[in-house]
């Protein structure tokens, strides 16, 4: 034997050798021959222990990791997820072909021997002799078994890993008492079985089940000689034997298997002499995993549901008790996607914005009253190649969940949230505000919470139009997006409500935390994602319950066993009267205001544009009884830019404005999703109106003129009131003691067909009146007579609807 190498340490043959002998000495120990020399080996080193009786018995195999299948909610598949390609199955489920080849090429004694076999090792140790190096193992296949395990423990850890494999006599004695152990507790069948599931076959497969797919595209059940022959001579050597790099290697390898199957009986002559004629037969299915695999476009959703498991506590305690379920798979995810819903949204989404535009749509679906995520679709594709116009960045979600940095913003879309803030405190529909078309409000006038001013000095704020002066009331303001009526509104209730209410509707920032109190927000000027801005218009199509987003229903894992998932927390935000007051004057909008082009005919429906300065974001957020789409156009690559003079999937805008894009495009998505699905209509309810001096401009609907919800227009045909009803003119309006819609008095006579009337003295005397320059009226609405500003308003004691009447 040659010499110790310079280095002092044992040739590679002397090891071989040495390690041989030990393990002719280790398989005595089945003859229950006492091996005290086996302590005294010296085995101190990394990955060895100091004696065979020291080495634990407990020997447990960690669940494989298989493949996580997503599902939508009619339980098709949507994707597959996994760190290792791997589907489990059972003995019977794998051909005996298959069965043959491997235990003739890798332990043909499998069946005769124990845990070790002597006749093999000896074997070994003549050819390796003879050959001068290691040319021959002496491993059983329960040895093999034991070392895939450890591997299989190791997962991505490479030092692990290492350790598993090393060729060193301390790791192999240890294979020997745990394929002892293994052998008392399993049957030979069993062991087949998990050695078959556990196996590397190269090519990403692991297990023979995810082999036979990838080379052949076939079950483990269905393989033929040459196919199994091929599979078993690929456990040696993986990436040496790749049939799909080096075929010329991997027929030469299967002409072995298939000798050796010949030689063991395993197959006749003729058997073998046949398939050794034919060729290697590929049919090879590209590995598919990841989110990349969506079908119809549902990556971004796909990546949102894998996320909810990696960082959603109900799947484990730790970020790496989540991880490890992620990464041990076999997880059966069955989501809340709707096909129908999602293949609508994908149209919608790349059908008028190109995936190579200068920038993207979003557009994401939620069911009022359970937050059930439908859609999710992005006109940019979903992956990692840029030159094919790809990206991870899911638009529709905050960042946490993938989603942009802080959000975008939301413009005129935030003003429904303020105006039932408004009526939560009891402020009526018919509060007016008269204003030139440019307007100054002190800072110190904005109350944050605690009631403490916001700042000093003032805030100039302007209407998109010159002409957009004059006195609205809420609906008429509503349909025309008139910001100065919308910051006297918010002034009046105070920014702490209007955050409490966005809050109750669910409305965060997309960096995750609360709307800020900053006057700012009244006209949306901030940054918040589209699946928040569907869920939040959820709550007025609900009638004022709001429900948090979800997008799974059901987990099972590996074995069946159904697992905790999130589940949706519906909370009222709003009084049933105040959510169908919002919807009645949001109808307005799609039927013959800004929002027009969006509006659906064979449905109620109801909706909101936005447009943010310079046309850097344009949104439509809409909805039916059943269904809630928000949509966002805007750039998501850098800083925004401005969106004039630009073409969008072929065709030119001078100006992008949230009815022109985002409204089409809810149009398209609302109308695909909502096919075939039952015809639901709002609760009605009357909404009352001032007389004021925008009634000239009703029905002028459209959004050419201006951005979006900036666009002239009103949602109410007119309507006609007798004198006196509307409070806040002079000391209350003139004398008569009785109103239709409340809110009138005459100092000492209460309406009495309608709730809502004050019983003061002079209702509306300070903020009401006719005077010139910006001013408001709310008097005649509340409780507390006097000014008419008391928050417990008289439609809000005076039964359900108060002062006004549903019909």
């Amino acid at each position: 034997m040659p010499n110790k190498r310079s280095g002092g340490g044992l040739s590679g043959t002397q090891q071989a050798a040495k390690f041989l002998g030990v393990s002719v000495l280790s398989g005595a120990v089945l003859a229950g021959i006492a091996l005290p020399v086996a302590g005294g080996l010296g085995l101190a080193a990394k990955g060895t222990v100091e004696s065979f009786d020291e080495i634990p018995m407990d020997f447990k195999r960690p669940p494989l990791s298989q493949k996580n299948r997503i599902l939508d909610s009619e339980g098709n598949l949507i994707a597959t997820d996994y760190y290792r390609d791997r589907t489990v199955v059972p003995l019977k489920k794998i051909s005996p072909t298959m069965r043959k080849a491997i235990v003739a090429i890798e332990d043909s004694r499998f069946y005769e021997h124990g845990a070790i076999d002597l006749k093999s090792v000896m074997r070994a140790l003549n050819r390796n002799a003879q050959q001068g190096g290691v040319a021959e193992g002496g491993s059983t296949l329960t040895q093999q078994y034991v070392k895939n395990v450890f591997v299989e423990q190791a997962g991505d850890d490479q030092e692990k890993v290492a350790e598993a494999t090393q060729q060193t006599i301390g790791r192999k004695i240890q294979e020997l008492k745990y394929a002892i152990r293994i052998e008392e507790e399993l049957s030979k069948e069993q062991i087949l079985e998990n050695y078959l599931n556990i196996t590397f076959f190269g090519q990403q497969a692991y297990g023979v089940e995810a082999a036979a797919r990838r080379y052949f595209s076939k079950n483990a059940a269905d393989l033929e000689l040459h196919e199994a022959a091929l599979l078993a001579g690929l456990v040696q050597s993986p990436t040496y034997y790749d049939p799909v790099n080096y075929p010329d290697r991997a027929v030469k390898r299967r002409n072995i298997v298939l000798n050796r199957m010949a030689e063991t009986g395993a197959a006749t002559k003729a058997d073998v002499a046949a398939a050794r004629k034919k060729k290697l037969g590929l049919k090879v299915s590209k590995p598919r995993s990841g989110c990349i695999t969506a079908t119809d476009k549902a990556g971004f959703f796909c990546d949102y549901v894998r996320k909810i498991i990696l960082t959603d506590p109900v799947f484990g305690k730790t970020e790496k008790e989540r991880k490890d379920l992620w990464k041990r798979g076999g997880l059966t995810v069955r989501t809340t996607l709707s096909p129908k819903a999602q293949k609508a949204s994908a149209e919608a989404a790349t059908g008028k914005v190109y995936e190579d535009d200068p920038v993207a749509a979003s557009v994401v679906q939620v069911e009022p009253g359970t937050g059930r995520i439908l859609s999710m679709a992005q006109s940019r594709p979903y992956g990692l190649d840029q030159n094919k116009n790809q990206t991870l960045l899911n638009l529709a979600v905050d960042n946490s969940m993938g989603g942009s940095t802080h959000g975008f913003q939301v413009g005129s879309t935030f003003k429904p949230i303020i105006a039932a803030a408004a009526m939560a405190d009891g402020i009526s529909p018919t509060s007016t505000y008269k204003s030139d078309w440019k307007t100054s409000f002190g800072l110190g006038d904005f109350k944050v919470c605690g009631n403490k001013p916001y700042g000093s000095g003032s805030w100039d704020v302007q209407n998109e139009l010159e002409s957009e002066k004059g006195t609205w009331d809420m609906t008429g303001a509503l349909s025309k997006s008139i910001n100065t009526y919308f910051v006297d509104l918010g002034q009046k209730v105070g920014l702490c409500d209007v955050v409490e209410m966005a809050g109750k509707m669910g409305v965060r920032l997309g960096s995750g935390k609360p709307v800020e109190q900053k006057p700012a927000m009244l006209l949306g000027g901030q940054n918040i994602s589209p699946l928040t801005m569907a869920a939040a218009y959820a709550t007025f199509a609900d009638r004022g319950t709001y429900c948090s987003p979800v997008a799974i229903e059901k987990v099972t894992d590996a074995d069946g066993k159904k697992l905790p998932v999130p589940r949706t927390k519906c909370e009222r935000a709003m009084s049933e009267h105040i959510a169908d007051s919002v919807n009645k004057m949001l109808k307005g909008v799609v039927e013959d205001g800004t929002g027009t082009r969006a509006g659906l005919t064979d449905r109620d429906n109801a909706g909101k544009t936005g447009t943010t300065d310079g046309r850097k974001d344009a949104w439509f957020v809409g909805y039916t009884p059943n269904l809630s789409t928000a949509v966002w156009v805007g750039d998501d690559i850098g800083d925004p830019q401005e969106m004039y003079d630009i073409t969008i999937g072929g065709q030119f805008y001078a100006k992008v404005c949230g009815g022109c894009l985002p409204g089409p495009i809810w149009k398209t998505a609302m109308t695909g999703a909502l096919r075939g699905e039952p015809v639901e209509s709002f609760n009605d309810v009357r909404v009352p109106r001032a007389d004021t001096d925008d009634k000239e401009d009703r029905g002028r609907g459209g959004d050419d003129d201006k951005p979006g919800d900036r666009r002239p227009g009103n949602p109410f045909p007119d309507i006609s009131l007798p004198p006196g009803v509307i409070g806040g003119g002079g000391n209350g309006g003139p004398g008569g003691g009785t109103s239709t819609m409340g809110g009138t008095t005459d100092g000492s006579t209460v309406g009495t067909t309608v709730g809502g009337v004050t019983g003061g003295d002079t209702g509306g005397t300070t903020t009401g009146g006719d005077s010139i320059g910006a001013t408001s009226t709310t008097g005649g609405w509340d409780a507390g007579g006097g000014n008419g500003t008391n928050s417990t308003g008289g439609w809000q004691t005076s039964g359900q609807d108060g002062g006004w009447t549903p019909r």
